[in-house]
């Protein structure tokens, strides 16, 4: 008899044999500067974990006391019985935070957009994405039942012919929503979220923001890009982040008016149908919220230190494309070179993972770097020494 499931191996074989599958290294301990990965002590230089805060002590106290107080689990969904007093506290301060109505916190950023999107707009509709948006937006849009249109990544004259073409469109769409990353992960770069939003406005479409990479880096005190560019609400209408990256935490969210909040949480399945945040999880992530209003000082170190290493990447000959952010790629080309060049810096005492095809294009493999407050100038000065080292030897500068 046939095996039903013998694809799995087959296309597992595939994608070893192209060298493009996932080989996992595993932490022996926290997301740390220097931590253990694989049983050797390296840099830690490739995490979300922005400004450190995942093992920040005001946090670990927080999921403390939490267990203590709330247990380990909410035992329920939040619309039947998990939503705790630490929730309703968490999306009161998330709001105030970030100068908006209201907010609501997901399980997950993913199932943010997944569980969003497709409630936002329908049959009828046409959504409008950067072309490099999100894997999660993506999946969000397609579980949509809108049109879809693509502009030029970045693009806001190419956003502006898109929005001006739908408005010739009969019958007239319902809605219209313009959805665009914030921080494009791979490249680092920064949507022109004004210009978008001043397109989105003049042919009557919403606009909604993923920030996952922006929120704890752009912006006064690291609100976000919506705060970064000085946008109203009314301008900008749904605004979506993430506790994982920035924050230290797990988790997504979305801020905006009232009305969106009511209506996401009564429309998302994945918000209405997923368990919500164990306490010691939410306790954390509000805990986050107070060391962003009260320690200025890890933004500010996450820019200086993001600035010292570009400017050294730039200055050895290093490729870092067009990035803006604590995101620096450092573009080598061929898959396998990002890859030797990637393993060369581990064995040099660096972690820093390679992104090859097809998460980018085929020929702009690399190694993606995220700055970390955590460091200090002592490890930036030993990363930008085991680039140097290591591109030269491989041949890349």
């Amino acid at each position: 008899m046939r095996d039903p499931t013998s694809f799995l191996a087959t296309e597992y074989r595939q994608l070893v044999d192209a060298d493009l599958d996932w080989k996992l290294r595993v932490l022996g301990g926290p997301s740390a500067p220097w931590c253990s990965v694989d049983g050797k002590k390296v840099l830690m230089f490739c995490s979300n974990n922005y400004l450190g805060l995942s093992n920040h002590p005001r946090l670990k106290a927080a999921a403390e006391e939490a267990i203590r107080t709330h247990g380990v689990g909410s035992g329920s969904v939040r619309p039947i019985a998990g939503t705790m007093d630490l929730h309703m506290e968490l999306e009161r301060r998330l709001a105030r935070f970030k100068g908006a109505e209201a907010s609501l916190v997901y399980q997950t950023g993913f199932a943010a957009n997944a569980g969003l999107i497709p409630q936002l707009v329908g049959e009828g509709d046409l959504i409008v994405s950067d072309e490099l948006n999100h894997g999660s937006i993506i999946d969000g849009v397609r579980l949509a039942r809108a049109e879809r249109a693509v502009y030029k990544h970045a693009d806001s004259s190419d956003l502006e012919r898109v929005l001006a073409a739908a408005e010739e469109h009969r019958p007239a769409y319902r809605r219209i929503l313009v959805i665009t990353d914030g921080v494009f992960s791979m490249d680092g770069d920064i949507a022109p979220l004004d210009r978008i939003a001043a397109a989105a406005a003049q042919h009557g479409a919403m606009v909604y923001v993923d920030d996952a990479h922006g929120e704890g880096v752009l912006g006064p005190g690291g609100r976000g890009i919506v705060s970064h560019f000085g946008l109203g609400r009314d301008r900008v209408h749904v605004e979506m982040g993430t506790f994982s990256k920035a924050f230290g935490v797990v988790g997504g969210h979305i801020s905006g008016s009232r009305d969106l909040v009511n209506f996401a949480f009564n429309k998302s399945r994945t918000w209405l149908l997923s368990g919500s945040h164990p306490p010691p999880v939410a306790a954390a992530c509000l805990a986050a919220v107070d060391v962003l209003e009260s320690e200025p000082e890890h933004v500010s170190r996450l820019w200086e230190h993001t600035r010292r290493f570009k400017k050294a990447m730039r200055d050895a000959g290093f490729n870092t494309g067009k990035s803006e952010t604590p995101i620096t790629p450092i573009i080598v080309g061929e898959s396998h070179r990002a890859k030797q060049l990637s393993d060369r810096l581990f064995e040099l005492g660096v972690f820093a993972l390679p992104i090859v095809y097809p998460m980018v294009a085929k020929d702009q493999a690399r190694i993606r770097t995220i700055m970390n407050a955590a460091l200090s100038g002592d490890d930036v000065g030993f990363a930008i020494t085991a680039f140097e080292k290591a591109g030269k030897e491989l041949g890349i500068v």
